[in-house]
Parts: structure tokens; sequence; C-alpha cells
């Protein structure tokens, strides 16, 4: 359910799921970052203070301690527990744990995203970009989000966990389930989550049975800690991660990023120009359109930049506002690809900075290399009816182009 009061002060009452803020977040983002207080507060969905300078967020990422990730949704209840419920103690880490527990749950999934691992996923993902656009490129247009971005990292994650990818459909509803419409509709969030933790179970379950050979889940399952196995609770724990977290940030990513080369001709030039400009291409286009806000839980009462935050406490560490401070970056609202100092934090900063990182580099450029070698000249179709997701991930889901 949508709230309908009207914001009258963001300083005091954003709303995070106002249609004018999901659609270009930045003018409020930017008009709390210049008042007295930069740290926001709202009573709405649940309650919570929005941080908007890149220092304070980073300070909020780092100071793990003090705000805790035992509850990372941007909405619910104010104390952070989930319903109770069938896989109640099923979470997401390490991105929904907090030290000493975190060190070891990071460390078991680190190897599957280091450089040398994801990339044998490249011609993976290259070669199901090329089957996406097969299927509209002689329609003259497509819609960028819905039938490329929202396609791509879901298969190439499926593919990851031994799992079906055609069923990247049901997976995309159960994440949108999860991440969108459940943000505002705990039924929905509920039910999705069910779903999600459910065909897990059962994934789980058969590996057990069935060992596979060089499978993610099988060797997670066969993993130890001191000398004991790791709990089947951690293992579907880091299938809900990588479905849930590694599939909306990056299509988002892709998403966004298309939309803006739609826009900029210019850009696209450069690109064919100088294709060693691509790395920092990728990062700047991180930087601009970063998808990720994540939430702590303040664990005990504390004074933060003169806010009065109370245990209990919901904070919101909006990474797509520290990558547009003009403190931290020069010109921070227009997209500059040779941009010399960028230290953004698009995958967010301190112990729970995001590990799937490299994978979803590799995915954001190998989409747009081949949408570019494919279709070099493309504009939206019309602007005004893109539509964005945003609140936890933002990022386009309607984006008509044509070409």
């Amino acid at each position: 359910m949508t709230t309908i009061d009207p914001v009258i002060d963001p300083t005091s009452d954003y709303d995070i799921f106002d249609p004018q803020y999901l659609l270009d977040p930045f003018p409020t983002i930017e008009q709390i970052r210049q008042s007295s207080c930069p740290v926001a507060h709202t009573e709405r969905w649940g309650g919570s203070w929005m941080p908007t300078r890149y220092a304070d967020i980073v300070a909020v990422a780092q100071e793990h301690d003090v705000f805790t990730s035992r509850q990372i949704l941007v909405t619910g209840p104010p104390d952070g527990q989930e319903p109770e419920g069938a896989y109640a103690g099923v979470a997401a880490p390490p991105i929904s744990s907090d030290p000493p527990e975190h060190h070891w749950h990071r460390r078991l999934i680190l190897p599957f995203f280091a450089p040398q691992a994801v990339a044998k996923y490249e011609h993976i993902t290259r070669d199901l970009c090329n089957e996406l656009i097969d299927r509209f490129i002689d329609n003259g247009e497509a819609d960028s989000a819905a039938d490329y971005a929202q396609q791509i990292p879901v298969r190439v994650i499926a593919t990851m966990l031994g799992v079906p990818t055609d069923m990247s459909d049901t997976f995309t509803g159960w994440v949108r389930g999860v991440r969108e419409a459940g943000l505002v509709d705990q039924e929905v969030r509920v039910a999705a989550r069910g779903n999600i933790l459910g065909f897990f179970f059962e994934q789980v379950a058969d590996r057990q049975a069935n060992p596979r050979e060089d499978d993610l889940i099988t060797t997670l399952l066969n993993s130890e800690i001191d000398g004991q196995k790791v709990p089947v609770e951690y293992v579907m724990g880091v299938c809900n991660l990588m479905l849930v977290a590694g599939v909306d940030t990056t299509w988002s990513s892709i998403g966004a990023s298309l939309w803006h080369l739609a826009q900029h001709p210019e850009h696209r030039q450069q690109l064919r120009d100088d294709p060693e400009l691509w790395p920092a291409a990728v990062e700047e286009l991180l930087r601009a359109y970063a998808p990720v806000t994540m939430a702590r839980i303040v664990d005990r009462d504390i004074d933060f930049q003169g806010c009065p935050m109370k245990a209990g406490d919901r904070v919101l560490m909006s990474f797509p506002a520290a990558n547009r401070d003009p403190e931290q970056f020069e010109n921070p609202n227009e997209v500059i690809f040779d941009r010399e100092h960028n230290r953004h934090v698009a995958f967010g900063a301190g112990i729970h900075r995001c590990a799937g990182s490299n994978l979803a580099r590799l995915e954001l450029r190998v989409a747009l290399q081949t949408w570019l070698e494919r279709i070099p000249e493309f504009e939206l179709a019309d602007p005004s009816t893109v539509t964005w997701a945003g609140g936890q991930v933002r990022g386009t889901r309607i984006a008509k182009v044509k070409f």
C-alpha cells in the first residue's frame, strides 16, 4: 500500500516510496544534504534515519558494532524482527550477519567470486546476451529493462547454483516479491521468501542425497568450520543471498546504464573510439547509478552527528546518496567516463562490502559491450514511460528503446 500523505519537509518526513523520489531521488537527497542536519528522519515505513553525506554513510557501514546487520531491509518492524514461520532462522549471510560469525560466513564464499573464478562466466554471459538480442533486434525496438537487463543476472546466478535456468521468470517473480512489492506488503514478502527458501530446501536436500561434482551447493555442504560441517541453514542462506541480492542489484545497474547510454550518444561514441576506457566507464556508471540502499539496526542508544538514535532504530545507508556527494566527487551529477578519482561505494563499504562485486562488474561490462556491438545507435522510445523501482534497489523496470 503506497503512502499518500505528501512530503512537506524531507529532513523530518522523507518517503523513499514517494513516486517522485522513485523517479529521481537525488534532488531530495541534495536538499537534505544541504540542510542544517544532513541526517534525515522519518516515521514512515516503520521509521528510519537516512544520512546523506559520503563520510557519514561510510562511517555507519564501518561501525558494525553499533549499526548491526540483523535486519537489512529498508522497511519492516522497528525492532528488526521478521515474522515467525517456516525458515525463520535462515537469513542471507554474510550481509545479514555480524562478527564473529560474519568472518567465516564471508570467508567460505569469497573463493567462488574471486576474479579468476568468475572469469569463466564471461563467455556464458556474452552468449546469453547475444541470444537475448537475437530475439528482438529485427523488431527495431525492445524493452531494454524487461527484455534484456532483467534476463541476464538471474540466468548467470542459476548457472552458478546449478539450478534450472529455464526457471528464470519464476526466480525473477520471487525476487521482486521480496525486494519490491514485499517491502510495502509484508504478506507478499513472506510468501515470496517462503517460495525461495522452499525451493532451496529441496535443492539442498537433493545435494545431500546426490552430491555433485564442481557444484557450489555441494561444496558448501561439505565445508567445515572448526572441524564441524557448516549448518544447513547457512547453505540455504547463501543460496538465498545469491538469488535475491545477486540478481536485482545487477539487473538494475545494467538497466540504468542502458537508460543513460540511450540518452548520451557522445558516451557511446567515446567507448567506440577508446575501448580501453571500458573499465573506468563501468566504475563511473556504478557510481552514478549505484542501485542499493541497505539498512542497519542501531544496537544501543547513540548520538550520531547530533542525532539521538535509540536502540532498535533503523538507519538507511543510501549508497546512491554517498556517490553523489559533492564533497567526495567533483561534479557528482555528471557521468564522466575518465573521472580521475572515483572511490565510489556502489558495492558498500566496511566488512559487508559486496562479495560478488567481481561478478557484477563482469556482467555489467559484458551486457553493455554486447549491446553496443549489436545495437550501436538507440534511444528511448518515450522517456515519460520509463518506470523505476526503488526503496531497497533502484533501477529501471520498463525502459523501451528504438533502434
